[in-house]
């Protein structure tokens, strides 16, 4: 049994001290990753070098603000660690969005024009198949032909 369940429930406790875990783990991907050293990461972002080392074991739990300096300093959407953070709900979109991201040869104000041309395309394929597949525009069903006049 998974140490955040008790008696089949979930423990609140051990949840977020998961959720502490989980964005120290992830902070730690994103700097190794960025072949960035935990203390040129404290200095970028404006973060006592030990508090970063205890964020990345999961000993504290950093502050929204906190989380926006060291997303500054990993050149990296803050949105994301939020989102890592439990803060913000995931966006809707996938493994698209998860990629424009978490993409760092991007600017934000590049990954948010990407974001935003790829919800509009997703938003006007939706309501393009909602009104051609199955439409019932003429009385028809679309999978009835309409009789030739020639046959």
């Amino acid at each position: 049994m998974d140490e955040s369940e008790e008696n089949g429930r979930a423990n609140p406790i051990n949840m977020v001290a998961g959720l502490g875990r989980d964005i120290g783990e992830y902070i730690r991907q994103q700097r190794q990753s960025a072949e960035i050293s935990l203390r040129q990461l404290s200095k970028l972002a404006g973060v006592s070098n030990p508090y970063l080392s205890q964020i990345e074991r999961g000993l504290r739990k950093p502050s929204a603000e906190i989380l926006q300096q060291i997303a500054k300093g990993l050149r990296i959407s803050a949105e994301a660690l939020y989102v890592q953070a439990g803060i913000l709900d995931a966006p809707v979109g996938g493994p698209v969005v998860d990629a424009v991201l978490a993409d760092s040869a991007l600017t934000e104000r590049q990954k948010q024009v990407l974001l935003d041309v790829y919800e509009t395309f997703r938003r006007t394929n939706a309501t393009t198949q909602s009104t051609v597949e199955g439409s019932d525009v003429d009385g028809e069903k679309s999978d009835e032909r309409t009789p030739n006049p020639k046959e």
